[in-house]
């Protein structure tokens, strides 16, 4: 669990999160929603440690995350996977090495020990026979997959997903987020998901969280988010579904 009591973060003398308290809960998946400029990329990046806050607390479990030092916070780091909006894959490394890369930098597991993992994550993941293809040979689904398999491969706690759907089409799209969404329960993952994808929040969103001009606007689950009375949150729901059917998706 992840726990964000009262921040405030502002760049430049610009407020952008203004009192953020929220609960991301084990073993499901965590939506964070708003328009773009809202500040969920910011309160992502603050929850990870991108950013350090100008007050307020971020707990891991029971952990005060927001006030260690650098080594302590590195410890709590090695419980995390991070699935990048691009998928951020090594070029120069095939499927194998790029999954194993984490197990490198973290662990003094033997090269067998290290294979077998890259080997059960990617078959997690269904990928199969594709250890020693180059990410230029495969396709973009195929390298978000191998990116969850890294994300995975140290058999983190937590799993933060910043707009794992952005660039796929409606059919790979649904195929990446169940994927999240079986590895979250599986794994009793805490899975925090930015992202402005519907048909995501619709399909996984167990808890969503709609951050609004730098405040959490709204929160609550898929299956009451279309009943709500929220003005702005039925602005940015109703548009944003109004937007892909004009484009055809």
């Amino acid at each position: 669990m992840i726990t964000v009591k009262n921040v405030y973060k502002s760049f430049d003398g610009r407020l952008v999160l203004e009192d953020i308290n929220a609960t991301f809960e084990k073993g499901k998946t965590n939506l964070i929603i708003g328009q773009s400029g809202s500040g969920k990329t910011v309160l992502l990046k603050c929850i990870v440690g991108l950013h350090d806050v100008d007050s307020g607390a971020i707990y891991y479990n029971d952990t005060r995350f927001d006030n260690l030092n650098f080594n302590d916070k590195k410890k709590i780091r090695q419980k995390i996977g991070m699935l990048f909006q691009g998928s951020a894959l090594f070029d120069s490394a095939t499927v194998e090495e790029n999954v194993m890369f984490p197990l490198d930098m973290f662990t003094s597991m033997t090269y067998e020990e290290k294979l077998e993992r890259v080997n059960f994550c990617l078959k997690r993941v269904n990928i199969i026979n594709s250890n020693h293809l180059y990410p230029a040979e495969i396709s973009g689904g195929m390298k978000k997959r191998v990116a969850i398999a890294r994300a995975i491969a140290l058999n983190p706690e937590f799993l933060f997903c910043d707009e794992p759907n952005s660039g796929f089409d409606p059919k790979t799209a649904v195929v990446i987020d169940q994927l999240i969404k079986e590895i979250t329960e599986e794994f009793n993952i805490t899975t925090i998901i930015n992202t402005h994808d519907m048909n995501s929040v619709m399909g996984i969103g167990d808890k969503v969280i709609f951050i609004h001009n730098g405040k959490k606007w709204w929160e609550g689950t898929k299956d009451n988010i279309l009943d709500s009375d929220n003005k702005e949150l039925n602005d940015f729901v109703f548009s944003t579904e109004l937007t892909r059917k004009i484009k055809g998706l």
